[in-house]
């Protein structure tokens, strides 16, 4: 007898049984592959971050601001090529609850910094030329619609204008693409002269700076000559890698990855626990029958391939369907919050872990009832009839 067929009716013995434990796995895998895109999205930042990029705040918090007379000073540094600066602008379109990052900056040295950033050469020389114009990432565009030449509100819940209001205009005179998978579209910048210029308070103040630095094996060395040069001074600051900035901002919201890694491996114990019985009591209900099997002729070590079979076509079937519909829903859900989840996606390597997780489940679970089966005395489970 075809030992598939085998596999297929001990399978389908308990219908119930098996559509429970395979929902439950489907339902396990939906689970990663959602969590594992969450986890990327809250990482996106870190990934993206330049290795030959620094950045200075002030050394108390991110909130109070640096003079603009930093930027020269820092730019006389051994080993730093370029220097930008940027303030959190706290903007929003429409409503509030609307928020956009927003920052203004300077159009060259922000070139200079961010080259990966894509932007069609007239767009960018007409975004230069404009003191009022916006810098806007593509996803961000076409979310709300805008285009090329829109003159385009936008309001801030931190700085107004010197007439009082919080109703800033912008003319989006250039749109990017960012490089890369996955890179964040969801972004606007503009002139950092004409928001120094209109904004009520903190003039020739901004919020960070970048820096662009000539090897990033110095980067630890330029970092401290930099906080070395504004030390005792009014406003001291703190410089660190891009990807460590990144890192500890995106800290302030909880160690998201270990969170996610957490919630799998509890996951994965309980969906152990549950196929492991599945697999066990079904051969303990058909110990007689193993043992009919072995007296015509069935050798140990097919009967071991035939209970791990199972177990393993089991997961591999729902661990599928499971992984299937997370990336089903993923792409579903990239529009709708791609707003303030720009990088949901389920990258290859969270696929691949999934199907190593899939197999990996297939075989732990089943491994112990198979050895089982394969040691069982013939004698005894006859006698069980």
């Amino acid at each position: 007898m075809n030992s598939l067929h085998l596999i297929r009716k001990n399978l389908t013995r308990k219908k119930t049984r098996t559509l429970f434990t395979g929902l439950s796995i489907v339902v396990a895998f939906l689970l990663f592959g959602l969590l594992g895109a969450l986890g990327h999205a809250f990482s996106l930042g870190v990934s993206l971050a330049g290795a030959d990029r620094l950045i200075t705040i002030h050394k108390v918090t991110l909130i109070e601001l640096l003079p603009i007379s930093y930027g020269d000073r820092i730019r006389q540094i051994d080993g730093v090529e370029e220097v930008s600066h940027y303030t959190w602008f706290a903007g929003y379109y429409q409503e509030p609850n609307r928020q956009i990052a927003s920052f203004p900056t300077d159009p060259d040295t922000f070139k200079r910094v961010y080259s990966e950033f894509e932007v069609a050469p007239e767009q960018w020389e007409a975004w230069r030329a404009n003191r009022s114009g916006m810098l806007a990432g593509r996803a961000l565009a076409q979310s709300y619609g805008w285009e090329v030449g829109q003159r385009i509100p936008i309001g801030s819940t931190i700085w107004p204008k010197t007439d009082g209001g919080y109703s800033w205009e912008f003319t989006l005179d250039a749109v990017y693409d960012g490089v890369g998978n996955g890179s964040d579209e969801q972004q606007f910048y503009f002139h950092y002269e004409y928001f120094n210029e209109a904004r009520a308070f903190g003039q020739d103040l901004v919020g960070w700076y970048v820096l662009k630095i000539a090897d990033p094996d110095r980067s630890d060395e330029i970092a401290k000559e930099v906080d070395a040069l504004f030390a005792n001074s009014p406003r001291e600051t703190k410089t660190s890698t891009e990807k460590g900035f990144v890192q500890a901002f995106a800290g302030q919201m909880g160690d998201i990855g270990a969170i996610v890694n957490y919630i799998l491996v509890a996951v994965f114990f309980t969906l152990l626990l549950v196929a492991g019985n599945t697999m066990a009591q079904s051969v303990r209900e058909r110990t007689s029958e193993l043992g009919v099997m072995k007296t015509v002729g069935f050798s140990d070590r097919r009967i071991l391939w035939m209970v791990l079979a199972e177990s393993l076509l089991l997961s591999v079937i729902a661990g599928g369907i499971g992984l299937a519909l997370a990336v089903g829903f993923v792409n579903g859900l990239q529009s709708v919050v791609a707003r303030f989840l720009p990088g949901l996606i389920i990258t290859p390597q969270v696929l691949a872990v999934g199907v190593l997780l899939v197999l990996a489940l297939g075989i732990v679970s089943g491994l112990v009832p198979a050895l089982r089966a394969m040691r069982l005395d013939v004698v005894k489970a006859l006698a069980r009839r």
